[in-house]
């Protein structure tokens, strides 16, 4: 679930005003795009790729380590299963709204198979210096340069100021993962935090959650193992109860998922939980 360069990428949908935008960004910040999936236009080529009929197809002509989704709700199934079923390791998928009844579909394939999901609803994976998979602006040097901090965010925005803020505190970022915003998702906030853990080029970890689910407590679990500092921001402190927030996988229920118990979960495990995004590098400093 993180880019290093070199990385082969695949990107369905490529052909689509998204797909093309965002493909492009992805190669000029160092992204190795390999083709693009458009059953519509296979066999031709766009932004200098081939675009093949479907995944499996373009996995038989050239090796694929990622695959990214730039397809629609209704659609996203069909494409999500043709990369599992094309070997694809690693699938970024960035469509939000798939209909609850394609996505257990999608899972049930998936527990079948070498492939990891991130997503879906995420705003993708950034290495600095290396590339990205996704729309978040990897591309954009003001918000992310090569740092050791990694970072794990359920928001495309709220990972997008933090990682800004960490740029201009000149700390920069190991990695960038976003986990997506949907109740179910192929990887959790702890999967994530367990790669970083592992990852030698990171020595911090921030991260950045919201009300409503359980994977910040869960992850706590595993903070309490750690030898590298983590700080932590999560959002909906000042929520009224049972709110929900904008993430479909928001929502607090049941009397769980709330701020209070989030941040107690967090602290109790040795986190540090910042009151706003902007505390986060002055804490990271502080913390070695």
């Amino acid at each position: 679930m993180i880019y290093r360069r070199g990385q082969k990428v695949l990107v369905q949908g490529i052909t689509g005003k998204q797909g093309t935008f965002w493909a492009e960004k992805m190669m000029e910040c160092g992204t190795e795009v390999v083709g693009g999936v458009n059953p519509k236009r296979a066999g031709e080529k766009h932004l200098g790729v081939p675009v093949y009929g479907t995944a499996v197809e373009a996995a038989k002509q050239r090796p694929c380590d990622m695959s990214v989704i730039f397809i629609p709700p209704l659609m996203a199934k069909d494409a999500i299963i043709d990369a599992i079923d094309a070997g694809i390791k690693t699938i970024v998928v960035l469509t939000e709204h798939i209909p609850s009844h394609d996505v257990l579909q999608i899972f049930a394939r998936l527990r079948n198979s070498e492939s990891r999901i991130v997503g879906p609803n995420t705003a993708g994976i950034v290495t600095p210096g290396e590339g990205f998979v996704g729309i978040m602006p990897g591309h954009n040097p003001s918000v992310f340069m090569p740092g050791r901090v990694g970072v794990i965010s359920r928001s495309g925005s709220l990972g997008t100021l933090i990682c800004l803020n960490l740029t201009r505190a000149k700390l920069g970022q190991s990695a960038f993962i976003g986990i997506g915003g949907d109740p179910i998702i192929g990887t959790t906030t702890r999967d994530a935090l367990e790669a970083l853990d592992k990852d030698d080029r990171t020595d911090s970890v921030v991260l950045v959650g919201e009300i409503g689910g359980a994977m910040e407590e869960e992850a706590a679990e595993y903070a309490k193992t750690m030898k590298k500092p983590v700080v932590s921001f999560i959002a909906g402190r000042s929520s009224p109860p049972g709110k929900k927030m904008g993430h479909a996988g928001a929502i607090v229920s049941g009397g769980k998922g709330g701020y209070g118990a989030k941040r107690a979960a967090l602290e109790k495990a040795g986190v540090k939980v910042a009151d706003t995004p902007a505390d986060i590098a002055t804490m990271l400093k502080s913390a070695y």
